[in-house]
């Protein structure tokens, strides 16, 4: 058929739309985004009655208002404020009546009588199926996406309903122009050598910018949970290259994606097999008594566990800790706490506590629907209705690069961290054979949070400073997990907060009370306070690892980082 015949667009069309129904039906409905979740009817009668009364005649009075054309503007939502929206009376009448009943139902949400942890649950589902149902989403409706369908003679539908496909295809919505980014091209393109490996991860050590280094080596454990390469972007914005640019002799821990093979492995296991022998291989390379280690994430949480499992060995190889939006005690999880629950972690016991893989895409998905309509329908509508192909942004492929975790280690760490925060609790559990007690991790101690976290949230990174007995300087950032994080101070971007007394109170409230905001990156404070704790500056190395034992296996970024989850 000739694309250029009206038959042609109806076909695509259709098409499209059948494709996007299926693709994303499951997201339309409350109970998929969270099982359990009561349907409208039950919800109501959960809201106390003279509340419920006093809502719904507000309601009726903006309805009304909205009828006679005094309604609240729908280009307020930048969903909507495009200006065809506007010219179409249909669509906008449609905007509107959306964002008033959206807030209708955020309300009865927020007015359901229940505890806490439930309340949580209605308001996140509530959120879920308002972002998934709003007119943005749907071709009917959107009149920003009619009028590209049109001005463009019906190419914007064909080239959505391609982007769809291949979406479906690949098993994530497409973020960025993956196309144009390789690892090892353009991104993690620091220049190093593996110079260590076991079957759970590489040992990366990054080649000397400068003529001498400090003497105390410096080791990164990124999230086992995402690549490495979100600390190496690319050159303007990678932690590892400014690390290495501070004189610092730098090693990385680079991952192993999990296949079937390692479905078996256990937290132990990464305690002992890696962290523990990163920290060991690093040392025997650099001949340091000591090194200094930084945790990012999941990797600081390892990190944390491995240092107080070495300290119940009476073994202290770390000098100093970094830990980058880290929790160790999990008290305050922030939304990821509506996942949690008994009956939720005995499942993923019995499904994978003897083996078995939990999926990247999965954990991927999860995260993106933290922030739904910025990390999922915003890509849906203009890859899908517009035809768009989403801007390179290193970032975002890195985010699309998902890794699987062994079942036997997922189901441990939901259990012993975000269901029963064990990890806080001194002696309550045995790692590698030894009684875990942070109190023992005795050591000075740089924790970064970012302000607008939402996978670690600030007060929840906060809470490590009433944890470790060392000394501890605390710093916020703002933005969110990752911006907050991979933030170089060429940008100039964005402020980070700091008390100058130094002090630590109970509560991240009380930090704040005399924190002072300062323009641009956290990273030169960090630096400053890196450097005091490195030790004397030496010759840098001339070549990779040690000859006699470690010796270079392949050049920096290595095979782990570039196997693609199954």
């Amino acid at each position: 058929m000739r694309q250029d015949t009206p038959e042609f667009w109806t076909q695509a069309a259709q098409q499209f739309q059948q494709a996007w129904a299926q693709a994303f039906q499951p997201y339309q409905t409350p109970s998929a985004a969270m099982p359990g979740l009561p349907a409208l009817p039950e919800l109501m009668v959960s809201v106390p009655p003279e509340k419920l009364q006093a809502l719904q005649q507000q309601y009726l009075q903006d309805m009304t208002a909205l009828m006679q054309g005094v309604g609240p503007a729908a280009s307020s939502d930048r969903r909507f404020s495009a200006p065809a929206w506007a010219e179409n009376p249909y669509s906008a009448m449609a905007a509107s009546t959306y964002l008033l009943n959206a807030r209708f139902l955020m309300q009865l949400a927020e007015a359901v009588q229940a505890d806490e942890k439930t309340r949580a649950r209605i308001r996140f589902a509530v959120e879920q199926w308002v972002a998934a149902s709003a007119p943005s989403n749907y071709l009917a409706f959107n009149a920003e996406a009619q009028k590209k369908a049109i001005e463009t003679k019906g190419e914007s539908i064909a080239k959505g309903l391609q982007n769809l496909l291949h979406d479906l295809g690949q098993g994530h919505v497409s973020m960025t122009d993956e196309s144009r980014f390789e690892v090892g091209q353009n991104v993690a393109t620091s220049e190093g050598a593996v110079v260590y490996e076991n079957e759970l991860f590489q040992l990366i050590e990054y080649k000397p910018l400068t003529e001498k280094v400090y003497e105390r080596p410096f080791l990164l454990v990124p999230p086992c949970i995402n690549k490495y390469y979100i600390l190496d972007l690319q050159p303007e914005n990678s932690l590892i290259r400014y690390a290495v640019a501070q004189g610092h002799r730098t090693f990385v821990v680079s991952w192993r994606n999990p296949d079937e093979s390692l479905g078996h492995k256990t937290w132990d296991d990464y305690i002992e097999d890696a962290v523990i022998q990163a920290i060991g291989v690093t040392q025997e390379i650099s001949g340091a008594d000591q090194i200094n280690a930084l945790g990012f994430c999941v990797g600081g949480t390892l990190l944390g566990t491995a240092l107080a499992v070495l300290a119940a060995r009476g073994e202290k190889p770390v000098h100093c800790l970094t830990l980058l939006t880290t929790f160790l005690d999990f008290s305050d999880t922030g939304i990821l706490d509506v996942f949690i629950d008994e009956a939720m972690v005995k499942l993923r016991e019995q499904q994978m506590a003897q083996g078995g893989l939990m999926a990247g895409r999965d954990l991927a998905s999860t995260f993106s629907f933290l922030r739904p309509n910025d990390l999922v329908w915003n890509y849906v509508v203009g890859n899908y209705l517009k035809g768009e192909t989403p801007p390179p942004f290193d970032l975002l492929y890195w985010n699309s690069d998902s890794t699987n975790l062994p079942g036997p280690f997922y189901a441990w760490y939901l259990r012993n961290t975000y269901l029963e925060n064990n990890l806080a609790k001194p002696g309550k559990l045995t790692v590698c054979g030894q009684k875990v007690d942070l109190r023992k991790v005795d050591l000075p101690v740089y924790i970064y949070g970012s302000r607008e976290d939402h996978i670690v949230p600030i007060a929840g990174a906060y809470a490590s400073t009433q944890l470790l007995p060392g000394k501890k300087r605390f710093v916020m950032g703002a933005s969110g997990h990752i911006a907050g994080v991979i933030n170089p101070p060429e940008k100039k971007k964005r402020s980070h907060w700091i008390r100058k007394d130094g002090k630590l109170p109970k509560t991240l409230d009380a930090w704040l009370e005399g924190a002072e905001e300062h323009a641009g990156s956290w990273w030169p404070d960090w630096a400053a306070w890196l450097q005091a704790q490195a030790g004397k500056q030496i010759a840098a190395p001339k070549k990779y690892g040690k000859a006699s034992k470690y010796k270079v296996i392949e050049a920096a970024p290595g095979r782990y980082v570039k196997q693609k989850a199954q």
